[in-house]
């Protein structure tokens, strides 16, 4: 992939916060031959994967690179964004298939998109030695459903369970995702835990995801001097939290915190 497409999908993410209106059909376009450069020792010449009987309208790599055009323009909302593409962009995208169809294919791609998402967040991370770490509340149900509540309690390992909620203030049924970005918002790595696992105890996981030679930003709930000195004798990772009621508050760590809140609303809207 050439430096200038790495330029442009950081131009995307900066504006896509500052501006409303973006050409979709040159992202798609951008965003396609990326797909093909990343995966071209995989595809037949018809851009698939794998071959067809019938030929579709629309290739693997078409369909990738719209399902990460869409999330590239913060479009949270599929039925919004596939409205934009069949009356606003009609004449861009001439072969759009049917939504179902899209959906189905795009599932069943899910493993290349996830392949190419580390491959963009690689890049773009680049020569970058600032990340940012938090948690946010997964409900899987209400909390007056929860001895009702059969979701993915065939293991208990994996099974939700009950935990409190410091951005709500109150006690939810379900997971706690942790997600690590860098400070303009790239994802680095990201992972479930139960609700009853302690923030403080992923940082054992950032141990193994690559991550190293960096400043990692967190707020006060992964505060552990053990942690602290445990991360840095093995990666090199400064780790800086906000300080605590009885010192001082460093306003840079909180006001970058705010990023990394955003980004994981969205990702779970």
């Amino acid at each position: 992939m050439h430096n200038t497409d790495i330029q442009y999908i950081r131009s995307v993410i900066h504006h896509k916060y500052t501006s409303n209106m973006h050409n979709l059909e040159t992202n798609f376009d951008k965003f396609f031959n990326i797909t093909k450069s990343v995966f071209k020792d995989r595809l037949n010449k018809y851009d698939n994967f794998v071959f067809y009987p019938s030929r579709p309208k629309l290739s693997d790599c078409e369909i990738i690179a719209l399902s990460v055009t869409g999330e590239s323009l913060g479009i949270d909302s599929e039925s919004y964004f596939w409205g934009k593409l069949k009356f606003d962009h009609k004449d861009d995208f001439p072969r759009l298939i049917d939504r179902s169809n899209f959906n189905r294919r795009r599932k069943h791609l899910y493993p290349f998109i996830e392949q190419l998402n580390q491959y963009l967040a690689d890049k773009l991370n680049e020569c970058k030695d600032v990340y940012l770490v938090d948690s946010i509340p997964v409900p899987v149900c209400k909390i007056v459903r929860e001895k009702q509540s059969k979701i993915c309690k065939e293991d208990f390992e994996t099974s939700p369970d009950k935990g409190y909620s410091a951005v709500s203030k109150s006690y939810y049924y379900g997971y706690k995702l942790h997600l690590v970005t860098s400070v303009r918002g790239v994802f680095h790595s990201m992972d479930i835990t139960k609700t009853s696992v302690h923030d403080v105890h992923y940082l054992s996981n950032v141990k193994i995801s690559g991550l190293s030679s960096c400043t990692l930003i967190a707020d006060k709930g992964y505060l552990s001097s053990t942690y602290q000195l445990d991360l840095f004798n093995s990666c090199q990772i400064k780790l800086q939290t906000p300080k605590r009621a009885n010192q001082e508050r460093e306003r840079l760590l909180l006001s970058c915190n705010t990023l990394i809140q955003r980004m994981i609303n969205q990702l779970i809207t």
